[in-house]
């Protein structure tokens, strides 16, 4: 459970990332591709193993999906990822720490 959390936390900053790395110029087609099918996949009702079968049909969602995004994401080029990253600093509300007395 304690290693649950921050992978939540990442998967969700990845799916940001995809969102807007779909969006972008620099993006290959074959990832924009793959970004495609995982949504796809997760809609279909046609998975590896059943979603009618109770627990387990919900399990290669829940372990697959997160697996193809961060391959996908593990694959962005650089100047995609980093503008992300760019992003997220200008919208970074958070004081640095550096003050002086007067």
């Amino acid at each position: 459970m304690k290693m649950l959390l921050p992978r939540i936390v990442l998967f969700r900053k990845e799916v940001v990332q995809l969102w807007k790395a779909f969006f972008a110029p620099e993006t290959p087609l074959y990832l924009k591709f793959a970004t495609a099918f995982v949504a796809f996949y997760l809609v279909n009702p046609f998975d590896i193993i059943p979603d009618v079968i109770p627990v387990l049909g919900w399990v290669d969602d829940i372990v697959l999906v997160p697996l193809m995004v961060s391959w996908i994401v593990s694959r962005l080029p650089i100047k995609v990822r980093a503008d992300h990253r760019d992003r997220n600093d200008r919208n970074d509300r958070t004081i640095d720490g550096r003050a002086r007395r007067l």
